[in-house]
């Protein structure tokens, strides 16, 4: 299991779609988008767990994508 983080994203991005994206490439166990505490507004990054081998097919497939 790992868990990924993923960095810019846009302030309008769901965990729905966090987990669409990160599922053609593997098993995603849990999708965490950080938010602003005081405001509760996204934060623009979040982590992705999900298997080992569906993990490195991501960061493969993704790494640098817009």
């Amino acid at each position: 299991m790992k868990r990924l983080y993923v960095g810019n994203l846009p302030f309008t991005a769901s965990e729905d779609e966090i987990r669409e994206l990160f599922s053609r490439h593997g098993t995603v166990n849990e999708v965490k988008l950080i938010s602003d505490r005081d405001t509760g507004r996204p934060r623009g990054f979040g982590f992705v767990e999900m298997d080992d081998a569906g993990a490195d097919a991501a960061v493969a497939a993704l790494n640098g994508a817009e």
